[in-house]
């Protein structure tokens, strides 16, 4: 059997007083460097894709996937991020919007940023389609191909993604007339007759000039004013 004495320490005199100028700063540890995380390698061509066709495009809506103000349009059966819309963009819809409807009154539907609908893989949402008039407006069912007069994009951080994502879109369903109105240029771009998927002539209007559409040869617009009045 073991037995522990415990003895109580001897008192210890208290530690001297650090003086404040003999104090000295205890150097940071160095800052943590974080590792710079490379972007995503896309994926290469050969690997397949998954394609939404436009039911369960609109599935995805209803189911609350998408909501109103996500602003997604379909093409090629990817859904596509559209560009926000600065005040230059609205602008320049609403300026055009009011001058259509003013000049089209019993003629035609104009539609403001509405979706079109060209296959079962591609919905877009064009800024202004000039469309065919029906009696019901098209609540039966969206605009196609056939319905389409013009169609117009206004691009202002967008124009890169208009002239080659919706350019080719649009020649590619034969659409018969569609505007870029470049509000950066302060022009419009003229694309008619499309022929095995391209358009073949291309007419560009500065401000100062009209415009009038193949379809409606009666009708002249200022082109300062499809682009929202901008001087």
């Amino acid at each position: 059997m073991t037995t522990t004495t415990l003895t109580k320490p001897a008192p210890q005199a208290p530690p001297a007083e650090i003086r404040r100028d003999d104090a000295r700063p205890r150097p940071e540890p160095p800052a943590l460097k974080r590792r710079a995380q490379p972007d995503a390698p896309s994926l290469p061509k050969w690997v397949a894709r998954w394609k939404f066709d436009v039911h369960q495009y609109h599935a995805m809506a209803k189911a609350g996937v998408l909501n109103e103000d996500d602003r997604v349009e379909l093409i090629d059966g990817e859904i596509a991020a559209m560009s926000s819309i600065g005040p230059e963009h609205v602008g320049a819809v609403n300026s055009s919007a009011e001058f259509w409807i003013l000049a089209l009154a019993g003629k035609a539907t104009v539609q403001i940023q509405g979706s079109v609908r060209l296959d079962e893989w591609n919905e877009p949402q064009p800024d202004v389609a000039i469309l065919k008039r029906r009696d019901d407006f098209y609540r039966s069912g969206l605009a196609g191909p056939d319905d389409v007069l013009l169609l117009i994009e206004v691009s202002d951080t967008s124009l890169r993604y208009d002239r080659r994502i919706k350019l080719a879109l649009y020649a590619r369903f034969g659409i018969p007339e569609f505007w870029i109105a470049n509000i950066r240029a302060r022009s419009i771009e003229v694309y008619t007759d499309p022929v095995n998927g391209e358009y073949t002539s291309l007419q560009t209007f500065r401000r100062g000039q009209t415009i009038t559409p193949t379809a409606f040869p009666d009708v002249v617009l200022p082109v300062s004013d499809i682009i929202g009045g901008l001087a």
